[in-house]
Parts: C-alpha cells; structure tokens; sequence
C-alpha cells in the first residue's frame, strides 16, 4: 500500500489527506448523533405530568438537563408557556431552524470531498501519462513496452486512490445524512407535542375554573337560605 502512495505522486498524498479529513468529520458527527439523540416519548411522557400541574419551571428544569436539541426547542415553547398557540408556533419553527445548521454541520464538506476526490484522481492519472508519453517523445531511441507499462501504471494509482477515497466517503455522507433526518424529524415532533401539552393544560385550568365557578353559585342560595332562618325571631 504504501508502494501504491509513493508511486502515485502528490496528488496521492492529497486524496489521503482527504480521507483523513473525511474520517474526522464522520467520527465527530457520529459521536454529536450519539449524544443528541433523545427518547422523544419517554421524555413527552415526564414533561406532561409536570404540564398538566402548571409545574412550568421544573418542566423547563428537566430540559435543561436532558441533551440535544430537541429538549432545547421544547424549552424555548415553555418559556413562554403564556402565549397563543400561534405565537408558541413560530417560537418552535425559529427555534428548529437555529438547530438545522448544528445538525448538518460539515455534512457538505464529507459530500464534497466524494465529488472531488475521483476527479483529482483522473487529474492525477492524466497528468501521469503526459509525463509518462513526454519523455518518450524526448528520449533517444524506441521506448520499451516495459518502461510504457511502468508509466501507465503509477498514472492508474492516483484514479483508483481517488475512487478508493470516494466510496467510502459518499457511503459515510448517506449514512449520516439519514441520521441527520431523522433528528430533524424528532424536533419537529418535539416541538408539536409540546405545543399540545400546553394548550392542553390551558383546557383543563379553564375546565376547573368553570366548575368552581358553579359550585359557588349553586353554594351562594344555600347560604342566603340559611342567613334568613336566622334573621327570623
């Protein structure tokens, strides 16, 4: 392997600085996937017994503590648990789309060294065989088909290192661009669920009120009642 990067030139060493830069980036993106990805239901499921009592400030606690940023936009809605739903509506879509650039970061950096690395390899095989076919034309004498072969072979190691880097790299891109989706997706579905807890809980406060309200008017004939059996001599 090593007589493969010595014999391709440059450009080799430069389609392997590619690939360590494109491992890097796929190592630090799989361990940021790892650490943000949050169980959305069990995390709903804590959240709502803390919304159903107006508990707003530990609910807004237990955000704080979980990571990722799906709790984070979930925060930013409790916050401002007060406001319409509208309002709590574009406090979530600003809040997701602060997190879009921290969940596809470097993700067109991987995607971009794909598309290059095959070409740089071309480029590195083309500019092989012009230097390959260039001193034979400024040799003395025929060529030798032994010395041709030499030629365009160490031109073949810089194409095939270039496909070598590309690969893998588009495969590693998919891979992480599908885990990127899928952490849009729980955001999003963070944000919506929190909204209906909210609104929600505003129902059933509203619900009690209205019955409170009741049972003192249906309280207050009692106590007129009583208050003229008294007043009677």
């Amino acid at each position: 392997m090593l007589d493969l990067i010595f014999s391709g030139g440059r450009l080799v060493w430069l389609l392997v600085g590619c690939s360590v830069v494109s491992f890097a980036i796929f190592l630090e993106r799989y361990l940021y996937f790892h650490r943000a990805t949050t169980n959305v239901p069990q995390l709903l499921e804590g959240l709502a017994n803390l919304i159903r009592r107006r508990n707003f400030a530990e609910a807004m606690h237990q955000c704080a503590l979980a990571p990722g940023p799906v709790p984070r936009v979930m925060r930013s809605a409790l916050m401002r648990h007060d406001y319409s739903r509208d309002y709590l509506r574009d406090i979530v879509q600003e809040a997701g789309q602060l997190e879009v650039p921290r969940v596809e970061r470097s993700l067109r950096v991987l995607l971009t060294i794909a598309y290059v690395a095959p070409l740089i390899g071309l480029l590195g095989t083309l500019l092989g065989l012009l230097d390959t076919f260039g001193h034979v034309n400024g040799g003395v004498g025929a060529a030798t088909s032994l010395s041709l072969a030499d030629g365009v072979y160490r031109s073949l190691v810089t194409s095939a290192s270039g496909l070598i880097v590309a690969i893998p790299s588009y495969v590693l891109y998919a891979f992480l661009v599908s885990r990127a989706k899928n952490l849009l997706h729980d955001i999003e579905r963070g944000g919506i669920e929190i909204i209906n807890l909210i609104e929600d809980s505003r129902q059933e406060s509203e619900i009690i009120s209205i019955t409170d309200g009741d049972k003192l008017k249906v309280a207050g004939p009692k106590e007129s009642r009583r208050n003229m059996k008294r007043r009677r001599p």
